[in-house]
This record gives structure tokens, sequence and C-alpha cells, in this order.
């Protein structure tokens, strides 16, 4: 797809692309992103568990008709959970689960790790594993760490990349990817944001090639780089303020449906 042709469907990284790290989205985020709905259809997809997708998002939402929200896709844990707003709630489509046997393996293998490499921290914001029922999450710092003890923390990626080697060469039976930007994630093995493409695709019927996908971490080891790998167009952000101003140019080019 070129430039020029408008999407159907316009997909968003969470963390760092539409709000500081687990932190609410800006107001200015709330309206842009209704404003896009009216347009075409809007999904968030993240590593993150669906009540992180309602604190930092729908709950900011501002006011909107129903087909308006229903134009709204949720894909937590990097879609092996897909969720679409009705007018009062949030209703589940699919969820997927790992295995007892599998979550078991998975935590014992990055809290081990992390020991091993001086990664476990004493000091935290909340736990740092956390089982998302599809998805086991080690977070460095806690579920709740502030932006800046986080950006501190690993700024090269060089700690959250051996810990995911380490991991990865455990469970070669499951994905063990990067995640935040203190966090490793483990899944299904296949699973990543391509995954959640692909099931936005089959969910909704829109081709992959009307869709836009716009993320932080298109790079080759940034987990948004599955999607760009897939060939699906994408748009780099620097930050959600970045976001802000490609949407501010983004909306005006696209038809309000009627």
């Amino acid at each position: 797809m070129t430039d020029a042709v408008a999407p159907r469907l316009v997909a968003f990284d969470l963390d760092d692309t539409l709000a500081p790290s687990k932190s609410p989205i800006d107001a200015r985020m709330g309206e842009l992103l209704i404003a896009l709905a009216r347009r075409v259809d809007v999904a968030i997809i993240s590593g993150g568990q669906l009540a992180q997708f309602t604190t930092q998002v729908v709950d900011r939402l501002p006011d909107a008709t129903a087909d308006v929200r229903a134009r709204l896709h949720l894909l937590p844990t990097c879609g092996t959970q897909y969720y679409r707003l009705s007018p009062d709630a949030v209703v589940t489509v699919y969820q997927r689960s790992l295995t007892d046997d599998e979550k078991s393996r998975a935590l014992a293998a990055v809290e081990g790790e992390a020991r091993r490499l001086g990664l476990w921290e004493a000091e935290t914001w909340g736990d740092i594993l956390e089982d998302r029922g599809s998805q086991i999450t080690f977070s460095a710092l806690g579920q709740r760490a502030p932006v800046a003890a986080k950006s501190a923390w690993d700024p090269t990626g060089e700690k959250k990349s051996a810990l995911r080697a380490a991991v990865a060469a455990l469970l070669p039976d499951l994905e063990v990817r990067s995640g935040g930007s203190t966090s490793v994630d483990i899944t299904e093995r296949g699973i990543d944001k391509a995954y959640g493409m692909r099931q936005l695709a089959e969910q909704t019927g829109i081709s992959l090639d009307d869709m836009l996908f716009v993320g932080d971490r298109l790079d080759p080891d940034g987990n948004d780089y599955p999607v760009l790998a897939m060939g699906v167009r994408c748009h780099a952000v620097d930050g959600w303020e970045d976001t802000v101003g490609y949407l501010e140019s983004l909306i005006p080019t696209l038809p309000v449906r009627v």
C-alpha cells in the first residue's frame, strides 16, 4: 500500500506510542483516537493486559456514539486476547491461555535467569512477575515503576536482551521477547504483534494491505518490528507527542463515515 492510499484500519502500540509507559493517555490523544474512529477502525496491540488498556485508554476516551465505539479493537498480550467496545462495556471476542505447565516453566525460568544475571531487584514498585493468562511478564522494577526509573534501568537495552536470550534458551517451545522498557514477555510460540495483526484481519475482514501500524519500536530489535517485517504499512514515532502530531496531519485526509 502506498502513502496515497487511505487505510481502513489504523493500529497502535500502547506504551510510548499513545502514552508514557503505564500512564493514562493525554486528553488530546483521546480526542484524536475518537476522531480517527469516526473515519476508520482503530486497534491497539500491546503486551499489556486488559486492565492496562482500560485504565490507560478506555477510561480516558471522550464520549462517542455506539457506532464509533464499535470501531475500537483492543488486543492485549499481543493479540492472544481480543476485545471490542459496546456502549457500556468491554466485550470479549476470544481469550487464549498458556497451560499450567507452560506457566510454571516460564515463571521458573525467568526468575532463575534474572537472579543468575543479577537483574532481580530488591526494591520494586509492585510485582516483578505477572501471570496474564496468555502471557507471563517479567518487569524488572515492578508493574507500577515510574517512567523515569524504568528509563534509567536499562538505557541501552543490554540487560533486557541478555535476559531474553538466556530465558529463550531454556524455553525453546515458547516465545520469549523483549516487551516494554524493563520487561520480558513469554507467550505461545509464534505469538507477537504480527499475530495480532493477522487476527485483526481475520476478525474484521480488512486486508493487511489496508491497514496502517503506528509504533515506537520498529527497529529490528523492537517488539513492533514483526509488523513491519510482515509487510504491513508502518509509521515510526518517537513518543506519544509525535503520535499526536502525526494524527493531526492524518485525520483531515480521511473522510468521515456516514
